[in-house]
């Protein structure tokens, strides 16, 4: 039996569980999340009737290994296309048609997390939500390579594989709690801290009337707007009732980062005004009601060597994200995720 322990149940760390038990002939994996849901960034939530993805807002059918993960292994059932375009603005807001980026935006009526939620029923995983790990332990006899501790101090394993799969910054703290060679531990820990992230705080605006624009989002180009993305819940096939609207708007980094700490409700009328100052409605300063996420770590805008990424995998540990790839897309996170679990089974 191969033993597999993941921290945290993101889209790759589901994705290379599916493919492990596919993979090989006979896993135990235990995966251990600090929140009380899965699918990490790409993240539902709902509300009177209203589905909406707050962090990550579809996935791009960019990778073949992807999209037949998508259409063929898991159910298709709800899967759908995001018809409406993506249009642009600049730091001016003046808005302009897209460039047909991103033409195929699949997503799920019941939300993103089905990625996540529908990859491990597929397994026997055992998820343990709620349950923060915050040591590594390298134990490297005959009964596994790793162990972890938790905040209660629990201990887990031994595992004879170990999968990280939190932000970089966090994946790197852990890192470094590991009592093992350290030539090793802090090569890699230095180079998963070094990935840059930006910092998105996000404010749901919902409103009980129809916006009839000709596409579903808008992105900033040139990043010197305070808003970074707008997008329309409502272009989501089964997220929002019929006569209603509901915006997911993503501020840009600095603004981020300068109002991370502010309270919410002052954050939110903030940006309910430049939001309709953009749009040039005035109705939008006025939701009926709304919904805040602050993401620290959600962007990331660089990846990790391979190198040092290497020698932990010699020692049975795996970095896992769209961080070590180095692009926040859920569709490179899911492949990243399927090339980790592809390296674990040419090793065992």
């Amino acid at each position: 039996m191969t033993r597999i322990g993941i921290v945290g149940a993101g889209v790759a760390a589901a994705a290379a569980a599916a493919s492990l038990e596919d993979g090989l002939d006979d896993t135990e994996t235990t995966v251990l999340e600090k929140s009380r849901g899965v699918c990490g960034r790409a993240a539902t939530r709902r509300r009177d009737d209203v589905v909406y993805d707050y962090g990550a807002n579809y996935i791009r059918p960019d990778d073949e290994r992807v999209v037949e993960l998508l259409t063929e292994t898991l159910d298709t059932e709800g899967l759908v296309d995001i018809g409406d375009p993506i249009w642009t603005f600049d730091g001016a807001g003046t808005i302009s048609e897209g460039d047909g980026r991103d033409d195929q935006k699949w997503t799920y009526r019941r939300g993103l997390t089905q990625v996540a939620k529908r990859l491990f029923a597929r397994t026997d995983a055992t998820v343990h939500r709620a349950t923060r790990v915050t040591t590594l332990h390298r134990t490297d006899d005959e009964t596994g390579r790793w162990s972890l501790e938790d905040a209660d101090g629990t201990r887990w394993g031994p595992f004879d594989s170990l999968l990280l799969n939190p932000p970089a910054p966090q994946t790197a703290e852990l890192l470094r709690s590991a009592d093992w060679d350290a030539d090793v531990r802090d090569s890699l820990a230095d180079a998963v801290d070094s990935v840059p992230f930006r910092t998105v705080w996000t404010g749901v605006f919902h409103y009980p009337f129809e916006l009839e624009w000709p596409y579903y989002a808008l992105v900033n180009t040139d990043k010197a707007h305070e808003i970074g993305w707008i997008a329309r819940e409502e272009c989501k096939p089964g997220h929002v009732p019929d006569g209603e609207s509901l915006l997911v708007v993503q501020a840009n980094h600095e603004w981020s980062v300068d109002r991370y700490d502010d309270p919410p409700a002052e954050t939110l009328e903030a940006l309910a005004e430049l939001t309709a100052d953009l749009l040039e409605d005035d109705r939008l300063r006025e939701p009926d009601w709304s919904d805040h996420q602050g993401w620290r770590y959600a962007l990331p805008e660089g990846g990790v060597p391979r190198e040092p990424l290497r020698r932990a995998e010699d020692e049975g540990l795996y970095c896992l994200g769209d961080w070590v790839a180095g692009e926040g897309r859920l569709h490179v996170a899911l492949g990243n995720g399927l090339e980790v679990a592809d390296r674990i089974a040419d090793a065992d």
